[in-house]
């Protein structure tokens, strides 16, 4: 099952444009199919990765699915003819994780579900919930403080042995998609979704901002209120590093 892709504007990459209905049954055929299979989502720091490391621009490029997380991605890929085609809001496109993980009991045939990621208690209360979402599924967990090679070799051994369908790694951006890239061939056959700080916001240990923020595009600045340390770079100096890479990268091909 080939998906389109679809050019974002400026930014230079591409995606791959779908609502949660559109997902879950992207996904249903994926775990029908039983292979590997790697779903991944861009945001201003994951292009501005995928500018500056050509290892992480390869693992995008060679992903199943890459969604449409972060405003100004989804409001630059709103300029193309491709969003103007009446498929209804545009801001129905933009998916984080935590907008398409509490939908997987819409997805066909899960059964078997994997949670790696984030401290003992965080990780256990996204276990607990996501047993509320898919009922009769198993769903069990492993946490990634502290993550190291040894760590590393667990989670792959513990993968083998529970063969889930569906793998949700949470480690945050970029160690998550290092681990999937430098992993690959010894993965068992699975969903793998990159799903960053969604572990925390589904066990309630961090605070999602309320939905109207982020159908704003304002989500950025409830995060800057609540972890100003941990997101003060993204905000006000990345934008201006990802700006520098994507005016040397048109410069570099011009005539």
């Amino acid at each position: 099952m080939t998906l389109e892709r679809q050019l974002v504007p400026f930014l230079d990459v591409e995606a791959t444009p779908l609502t949660v209905t559109g997902l879950t049954a992207v996904l249903s055929r994926y775990v029908a199919e039983g292979g590997t299979r790697f779903v991944v989502g861009h945001n201003l720091h994951s292009v501005t990765l995928l500018h500056s490391d050509p290892a992480f621009r390869s693992f995008y490029e060679n992903s199943d699915v890459v969604l449409i997380d972060g405003a100004p991605v989804l409001w630059l890929w709103a300029r193309t003819g491709d969003a103007d085609n009446g498929r209804g809001a545009v801001m129905d496109y933009r998916l984080g994780s935590t907008d398409w993980i509490p939908a997987l009991g819409n997805v066909a045939g899960l059964e078997r579900i994997a949670v790696i990621g984030a401290g003992v208690v965080a990780n256990a209360g996204a276990v607990a919930k996501l047993r509320e979402i898919v009922p009769g599924a198993r769903v069990e967990g492993m946490p990634g403080e502290g993550w190291n090679v040894d760590v590393e070799e667990t989670a792959i051994e513990w993968l083998s042995r529970f063969r889930p369908q569906l793998v949700l790694l949470g480690l945050g951006m970029p160690l998550q998609e290092q681990v999937l890239a430098r992993r690959r061939a010894s993965l068992p056959p699975a969903v793998y979704c990159a799903v960053g700080g969604a572990i925390e916001q589904i066990a309630g240990v961090q605070k999602l901002a309320p939905r109207w923020i982020g159908r704003l595009g304002l989500e950025w600045a409830w995060r800057l209120m609540l972890h100003p340390q941990r997101v003060a770079y993204r905000v006000f100096c990345e934008p201006w590093v990802l700006l520098g890479l994507l005016l040397r990268r048109r410069l570099r091909r011009e005539p």
